[in-house]
């Protein structure tokens, strides 16, 4: 294993409501120090649900991204609030954006986004055995739910509207997995 950079220097750059801007003075093993710069990391993290409903369909929302300036077809996350488990959280974040509680829940993955430059991490989470429970969420506006048959995934990573990364990766994961586990 490479050895990690001793870390010289950790200053803030620049802060948001959300987001803090770092600069990192490292010294690297072999004594080349360089400047980095990130968007750091803060809170508990994020979960990312993918809800499958007793018919095998993804359940799926239809919300504004600021990022995109547009409406986007994703899958229900959001962060983790202080003192929630991941599981907790993505119970509360599927039934405050597409109205599902889970009785069963699974840990797929965590994963990163653009780790060079952001420490965000987010715990993909399978949740299974739904029932209807609508939670108030933060939400600006309703959020518009779409079933979407998990066998035809093929089909709605090329739909122009979704596009969201981490989405697609987490409903790959997801089919793989449930294909090993009905084995």
């Amino acid at each position: 294993m490479p050895v990690k950079p001793e870390v010289l220097k950790v200053t803030a750059t620049a802060r948001s409501r959300l987001f803090q801007v770092e600069e990192l003075k490292l010294r690297f093993s072999n004594g080349v120090e360089r400047t980095y710069e990130r968007l750091a990391s803060r809170g508990n993290g994020a979960v990312m649900i993918v809800a499958i409903d007793a018919q095998d369909h993804v359940i799926l929302i239809r919300e504004y991204a600021g990022g995109i300036d547009d409406y986007t077809l994703t899958l229900p996350k959001g962060l983790i609030d202080p003192g929630e488990t991941p599981h907790i959280a993505a119970d509360r974040e599927l039934k405050e954006e597409a109205g599902f509680g889970a009785n069963r829940l699974h840990t797929l993955k965590k994963m990163t986004a653009a780790p060079n430059y952001m420490g965000h991490r987010i715990t993909v989470i399978i949740a299974r055995d739904l029932y209807p429970c609508k939670l108030e969420g933060d939400e600006p506006e309703p959020m518009e739910v779409i079933r979407w048959p998990l066998a035809q995934l093929d089909e709605l990573v090329l739909q122009d509207e979704f596009t969201e990364g981490r989405a697609i990766a987490a409903l790959y994961m997801t089919r793989h997995f449930l294909a090993v586990e009905g084995q």
